[in-house]
């Protein structure tokens, strides 16, 4: 005789269900009653009969072991063949592993990044695009730097243009190399593993892990309820449950490096494929981006906006109270190649002028001319040069010959000017005259000549370059924040299993060690307890 007994799985019922000997369970969360599944198959047997009682669990698949229905064992697998032979793609996968696995080493990439920081630092040390004679000159090798280090060194190895040389791009692609072989065999590898989840059937391994507790009373629901309203991601089947958040930060370690590529990738463009050029012109004249620009490597390639030309409209400065230049401002034109103006802006320091990939910078300024009136004839214009007077501090001088030009010892009047606010002059003794503004129309008088001083006329000193790797540069560096911010998300695991009515949890997390047996016990404390209105009965 045989007997199936069958409970639906977690069908509520408003009533307790009794059956003879058997033993009855009933578990009431919020006023329900949830049954577990019981299945089982019981059997009666002759005396003689000592077949033992099978339990059997529908749509398990037989063990391999098994007999087949007719009685006869399966058919064992086939035999393996003898071992294959080596072809060339498999020495060249295995030769491939074999160098993926060798760039992605740790201690090679640190000290791929030491040497990149080196080389940056020795490039800012030496001067950068200077002739070859200032090198025989800084660098002698009568007298090397550190007893070894020459001129040799720079120009052989093109530390004289540290950042396009074959040695600083060369250790920048190694590292390149290293960030993808790491990527590709070990952070992708781990978000495919994080991305995958299973459920686990034993208690036992669930209380291995980091963090593991069980709940007496409690059900596997309520549970998934909790935790998905604490933001995890719940998955449940049957009485086993899998929960996680913070996939996001499994992601981030390989955003960090996609945004170290780009930042190399830039850094390595501008080095190779920019414009650079400097340039100090006197207000009213003009010039040609073409003739300034000069290309940095191999890849640098003019563009239509170098035919554009600048006209400096006008050069000048403003003063502290106590005298000091305190900003220099140039009002530009740029006009196409049809003398059409497309552009017009005064720059000053830190606001330069941007226009079809050309950025032109205010950095310097100088004194080109003295327009003076002799004698109420003119104006003449005088040349004005520089003085390496005071260290680092600017000053000008020109000279007005006066009395008889065609003498042998010419005479005149010395004229010195630290900006464009005042001119010193001196009367051909050497001796002090007077000083005067420019455009004050108040003359003055020596050795009978008289001198007014119409204007000061300065120039400005221009940095131009075309940069196209900045915009890669830019996004790098903020792809590198926002990363590294979403890598100290941690990747949290759960695992629960109904055991009865006793709920085992367990978890684990890649980061917040310390909070997270916190963090899990404050959800555990939200879960609901059971209430068992009776004690089991058993007939």
């Amino acid at each position: 005789m045989e007997t199936l007994l069958t409970l639906n799985p977690l069908k509520p019922h408003t009533h307790l269900l009794k059956i003879p000997n058997s033993r009855t369970c009933s578990r009431i969360i919020n006023h329900r009653c949830l049954y577990s599944t019981i299945s089982c198959k019981l059997t009666s047997q002759s005396s003689k009969d000592t077949t033992k009682n099978k339990v059997v669990i529908p749509g398990a698949a037989p063990s391999l072991s098994e007999e087949n229905e007719n009685g006869a064992a399966p058919p064992p697998p086939p035999a393996a063949d003898s071992r294959p032979k080596k072809t060339g793609g498999v020495v060249l996968k295995r030769l491939t592993k074999r160098v993926l696995s060798f760039l992605a080493n740790l201690p090679l990439a640190l000290g791929e990044m030491f040497a990149v920081a080196a080389l940056m630092a020795l490039g800012t040390a030496i001067e950068q695009g200077e002739a070859p004679e200032f090198y025989f000159q800084k660098y002698p090798e009568d007298n090397p730097v550190l007893g070894f280090f020459t001129w040799r060194w720079i120009l052989t190895l093109g530390f004289d243009h540290m950042f396009s040389s074959p040695v600083f791009l060369g250790t920048l692609i190694l590292l390149g190399a290293s960030l993808m072989a790491c990527t590709y065999t070990t952070q992708i590898p781990m978000v495919k593993v994080a991305r995958r989840w299973s459920f686990v059937h034993s208690s036992k391994t669930i209380r291995k892990l980091e963090f593991a507790d069980s709940l007496p009373k409690a059900s596997i629901q309520d549970l998934g309820v909790v935790l998905s309203g604490a933001g995890y991601e719940v998955f449940m089947k049957g009485p086993s449950l899998y929960a996680f958040k913070g996939l996001a930060g499994r992601f981030a370690p390989i955003g960090v490096h996609l945004a170290l590529l780009l930042i190399m990738s830039g850094g390595t463009l501008s080095a190779t494929g920019s414009f650079r050029g400097s340039v100090t012109v006197p207000q009213g004249l003009n010039f040609v981006m073409g003739d300034v620009l000069g290309p940095n490597g191999f890849l640098s390639k003019p563009t239509e906006a170098f035919n554009t030309e600048v006209h400096v409209n006008r050069f000048y400065m403003d003063y502290y109270d106590s005298g000091e230049v305190s900003q220099f401002h140039t009002d530009l034109s740029l006009f196409d190649i049809d003398g059409k103006e497309v552009m017009r802006k005064t720059i000053s320091v830190n606001d330069p002028l941007r226009y079809e990939g050309v950025t032109i910078y205010q950095t310097d300024w100088s004194i080109s001319a003295l327009q003076v009136l002799k004698d109420d004839e003119g104006p003449f214009n005088l040349a004005v040069a520089p003085l390496t007077v005071n260290g680092d501090k600017k000053l000008y001088g020109s000279f007005l010959p006066i009395g008889n030009t065609d003498s042998p010892n010419v005479k005149g009047v010395s004229m010195l000017l630290r900006d464009l606010q005042s001119v010193v002059l001196y009367d051909p003794e050497g001796k002090f005259a007077g000083v005067r503004r420019p455009n004050s129309k108040l003359p003055i008088e020596i050795d009978g000549t008289k001198i007014e001083i119409v204007d000061a006329i300065g120039s400005s000193g221009l940095d131009m370059k075309t940069d196209p790797g900045v915009p890669i540069v830019y996004a790098g560096f903020g792809a590198l924040m926002l990363t590294t911010c979403i890598s100290y998300l941690s990747h949290t695991q759960i695992w629960a299993l109904q055991d009865g009515t006793t709920v085992v949890v367990g978890g684990k997390t890649n980061r917040a060690k310390i909070e997270f047996p916190e963090e899990m016990n404050r959800v555990l404390d939200r879960v609901p307890e059971i209430n068992e209105p009776s004690d089991a009965i058993c007939g």
